[in-house]
């Protein structure tokens, strides 16, 4: 039976084991986003207001993005277990990477370790200052953030966190997470509630098919890692364009965020978009095993975030060429708005992550445009975004099969 995502998502025509190859992808260069944002925010604005922007930007996007995971894979309800199951899904959490360990001990008590924080390996030879501001000043409001969107008396609070003491501790930070209803109830962000207006925030995508084989839901027990591969076809295809979703949301969240301290974002926004474009295009043709050239080039861009959903974003490829058109992501600003026949950085980047003698050539309006993929005599340098972006240890984690093993209270 052919699943009804055949002809809403670009994602449907891959097979189930590279749908499974792609989901942590997805996952990893949601998290990468802030790795390309942050450097940028931190020049115009400093360290002090860079730390500002990320709480602001997750406040916003965490808490929406997070129901809809729960609505699409049917793993709705208030307690702990809920919420490390929005957790193993999430872009601020992509598995192993950000390597979660859950304990739980009821409905309403539980706890994590990360035996790995990629995030903490990136900040850590920044200084303790900057670990301060990641693991103190933005995790402590997004936690609560993100735990909202299960139950609004949720508090996420340290055992331990890094500045490391000793300097090789593990595991890296360890967090209690505790329902009560005497916890003073956690609200949405201002942005939140403007964000939840969004064409983002409230796009269709088709249910997941419950007669496909494999795992169509994420009912039951919470499971200590995700094995990808156990899903149905439309059940990851489903989760590849909710785990998009989550990077345009985030996005949207930085715009807000970038806009109250500059009457020209675009600059900004720009060089995030580029800096992610082109890490996450290397690795997502790498890891579906794309081929080179023009074509690899364009399935490349065919598969990237920022074409993605199809649902939200407007595209179609013929012969060497995609063209965008209007839709619900040009409605909220998103990425592909700034892309364009004035502004090629970012369509560059994905291609030149494929062979760097590639190139576009777009020609149309601002919103309604086609890209061509082009053979240059000679390589382009790798943008300075890009190069940015790949400082990140994210740029070059491996990810390694693991056993998906049920949790069962510890009391």
């Amino acid at each position: 039976m052919q699943s009804s995502y055949a002809t809403e998502s670009r994602y449907a025509a891959l097979s189930r084991p590279r749908l499974a190859a792609l989901l942590p992808e997805l996952l990893l260069a949601g998290q990468l986003i802030d790795r390309s944002a942050m450097a940028w925010c931190i020049s115009s604005f400093g360290r002090e207001e860079m730390t500002r922007i990320a709480v602001e930007e997750w406040m916003a996007a965490s808490p929406i993005y997070t129901r809809r995971m729960q609505e699409a894979l049917d793993y709705r309800g208030d307690d702990v277990v809920t919420i490390f199951k929005g957790l193993q899904l999430d872009i601020g959490a992509p598995p192993q990477f950000m390597d979660f360990r859950y304990t739980v001990h009821d409905p309403w008590s539980g706890e994590f370790h990360l035996d790995h924080c990629g995030a903490l390996m990136d900040v850590e030879p920044m200084g303790e200052r900057y670990v301060r501001a990641m693991c103190h000043d933005i995790e402590d409001p997004t936690f609560d953030a993100t735990a909202v969107a299960t139950n609004p008396k949720a508090q996420v609070r340290p055992v331990h966190r890094p500045p490391r003491v000793p300097s090789d501790r593990q595991p890296h930070c360890a967090w209690t997470v505790r329902i009560d209803d005497s916890h003073p109830p956690v609200s949405p962000s201002p942005d939140c509630l403007a964000l939840r207006e969004s064409r983002a925030a409230t796009l269709p995508l088709s249910p997941v098919d419950p007669s496909e084989d494999g795992r169509g839901d994420y009912t039951g027990p919470l499971l200590s890692d995700l094995d990808f591969g156990e899903f149905s076809t439309s059940a990851l295809v489903r989760m590849a364009d909710e785990v998009c979703l989550q990077m345009h949301l985030l996005n949207l969240g930085f715009v807000r965020a970038v806009s109250r301290r500059t009457d020209d974002p675009r600059e900004i926004c720009t060089k995030q978009l580029v800096g992610i474009a082109g890490i996450a295009a290397e690795r997502l043709h790498a890891a579906l095993g794309l081929p080179g050239g023009v074509a690899g080039a364009l399935r490349t861009l065919e598969l990237h975030p920022l074409l993605n959903p199809a649902a939200y974003v407007r595209a179609s490829r013929e012969d060497d060429a995609i063209t965008v058109r209007p839709g619900p992501a040009h409605d909220d600003g998103a990425w592909i708005s700034l892309c364009g026949p004035d502004s090629t950085a970012a369509l560059q980047a994905v291609v030149r992550a494929v062979d760097p003698r590639l190139d576009v050539a777009v020609a149309g309006t601002a919103d309604a445009w086609t890209a061509r993929v082009v053979t240059r005599d000679d390589p382009a340098p790798e943008f300075d975004e890009v190069a940015v972006t790949r400082i990140s240890t994210g740029a070059s984690f491996e990810f390694r099969p693991r056993k998906s093993l049920p949790i069962t209270p510890v009391r």
